[in-house]
């Protein structure tokens, strides 16, 4: 705890460092505490972005992360709450790492190895250069997850009480949470369980490993089933390639120190060089540290600890080199990680295992002189990030809690827009409603409706128009039209919206220009209502949650009934 305020100290001093995904984060956390606030427990529609024209990015973004940033909202002062937010993040990355140091290294190594989990690298450059917030949970998932696959406590046995010796349940827990928290570390989690299960039950000669992943993993998805089939089945309904396929997030411009011609990719160059410094350095500790240990006779002892975590830095500094392009290519899921290095979040626990085996001494006054030396590049390692990662923006951050209070609007992810719209994102000449003089009844030769294309020109708008209600989920405007047309509305279409004309159902249609919301009306008084519905896909990921809660209860049941023989 006491490294983890060490860690965060410039950001006490200075405010918090607003770079790289820093304002992404913290709107959504604005956002999602409003919602919380008036009424939605679980909200789906973010208001703010696209200057009010809102998108559906907490349904694609996971949730536990802007829930947690919403919470410290309502005890925190808003500037406060990134900062009180990396320091527990940090403060969990160092207290998951001891424990899973301390199934193989004494208190005083598991400890050092706790705090040399924070300071050795991605932790502090997530948090001071790249504002990844949600990817900062990775610290504490992926030790977590380690720890439970590899502890063994009944070692002896029955297959089934090998597989469920208490571990299966937090394993399931660690597993859902990583899900629900970052996609990334989701689907980081997700092969590192199946290859280190692998591993486990090649090295114990026993599919108990296996049994107990397969068990976890299942339970896992389960359990974010109530986030994750909402979010694959309505990615057709958004522009989510431009996450995968812009040229920023291809994988083959993030190899280790890769240099770039293209002078749009100069600030990715500049980042990709500090990261591949950083790579370096984390892999020779952990390389270096297995030797060292390895040497003074302080490495782990036992092969099912030692090897996946030996075999780990290898992995890593592969994945960071062309020649794993086939793999980055071939299997599912791994272009949306974006950025080779994302795999250095997998590289904190060996070797921050690695450097206190090696470098712990037991003889008090070594010991001491030890602890001293880490303290002080601890030290050292926090005001150099506070130094060259740091992003002074209080001011801009001032600007941006005013301007959400304000219901000016702020901006929006591009990956969020309706598909195949000409502009991905909405300026703020676009006026709050515009009834377009383009007819309801238009149709084309399949007889289906056309949607209007309208150019974002106020002067083109007829009839008058207010925005009665707009809550995160219900929203309602009335006025007269003087002709029939289509009443354009500053709000994102997405299907989940259910619209209504007088009272009566109406069929929206996705403007051509903007993907804004197109409501058919005729001459007259017009009162639009338009209402967030919960749809199958969502009532059905519910369903699986609700499910899998049963079963992990029965789990829990059977595992604690078993006998523990031995906990290691």
């Amino acid at each position: 705890m006491l490294a983890a305020a060490i860690a965060v100290a410039p950001m006490v001093a200075r405010g918090p460092s607003c770079a790289g995904d820093f304002y992404f984060h913290f709107v959504s956390w604005l956002d999602a505490q409003r919602s919380i606030v008036l009424g939605v427990p679980n909200p789906h529609w973010a208001n703010a972005p696209n200057l009010g024209a809102g998108e559906p990015r907490f349904m694609f973004y996971p949730p536990l992360t802007w829930v947690e940033g919403a919470i410290l909202g309502l005890l925190l002062p808003w500037l406060w709450v990134p900062v009180a937010f990396v320091f527990l993040q940090l403060a969990a990355t160092g207290l998951a790492n001891r424990m899973l140091a301390r199934a193989m290294l004494a208190e005083g190594p598991a400890t050092l190895a706790g705090c040399a989990s924070i300071f050795l690298g991605y932790a502090l450059f997530t948090a001071y250069r790249r504002g990844a917030y949600a990817e900062l949970t990775g610290g504490f998932w992926i030790p977590l997850l380690l720890l439970f696959l590899l502890r063994s406590r009944n070692p002896s046995g029955p297959l089934w009480k090998r597989a469920f010796d208490g571990s299966t349940l937090p394993l399931a827990l660690v597993f859902a949470g990583a899900c629900l928290s970052n996609g990334p570390v989701g689907v980081m989690a997700g092969y590192l369980l199946s290859t280190v299960a692998l591993l486990a039950a090649f090295l114990q000669k026993s599919p108990a490993p296996l049994v107990r992943a397969g068990a976890a993993a299942a339970l896992g998805y389960g359990l974010a089933a109530i986030y994750l089939l909402p979010a694959v089945w309505e990615r057709r309904w958004i522009d989510l390639r431009y996450a995968t396929t812009n040229y920023h997030y291809l994988i083959e411009n993030g190899w280790l120190f890769a240099r770039h011609a293209d002078k749009t990719l100069f600030a990715h160059d500049v980042m990709l060089r500090q990261i591949s410094w950083l790579a370096v350095l984390m892999l020779g500790v952990a390389l270096a540290g297995a030797l060292v240990a390895l040497l003074r006779g302080t490495f782990p002892r036992e092969l099912r600890w030692s090897l996946p975590l030996l075999l780990i830095p290898i992995a890593v500094l592969l994945l960071q080199l062309p020649i794993s392009l086939p793999l980055w290519n071939a299997l599912p899921q791994w272009r949306l990680l974006q950025f080779p290095w994302r795999w250095l979040l997998v590289l904190e626990p060996p070797m921050a295992i690695f450097f206190a085996a090696a470098v712990w001494v037991d003889r008090p006054g070594f010991r001491i002189a030890v602890v001293a030396a880490c303290a002080a590049a601890c030290l050292l390692t926090s005001m150099a990030a506070g130094r060259y990662w740091y992003l002074e923006c209080h001011r801009n951050l001032a600007r941006t809690i005013d301007a959400f209070y304000a219901d000016a609007g702020l901006d929006g992810m591009r990956e969020y827009g309706p598909p195949g719209v000409q502009y991905a994102l909405v300026d703020r000449r676009i006026p709050a409603t515009c009834l377009l003089d383009t007819p309801p009844h238009q149709s084309g030769q399949s007889g289906a409706a056309i949607a209007p294309a309208w150019d974002g020109d106020a002067s083109r708008c007829s009839g008058r128009f207010a925005a009665n209600l707009y809550l995160p989920e219900h929203k309602q405007f009335s006025g007269v039209a003087d002709r029939d047309g289509y009443l354009v509305l500053r709000l994102r279409s997405y299907p989940a919206w259910k619209v209504a004309v007088n009272g009566q159902p109406a069929t929206a249609l996705a403007e051509r220009t903007y993907g804004l919301t197109a409501v058919p009306v005729h001459a007259g008084k017009v009162d639009v209502t338009v209402d967030w519905t919960t749809t199958r896909d969502v009532i059905a990921g519910r369903c699986i949650s609700a499910l899998a809660l049963l079963l992990l209860a029965a789990l829990g049941f059977l595992e604690r009934k078993l006998p523990v023989a031995r906990l290691s």
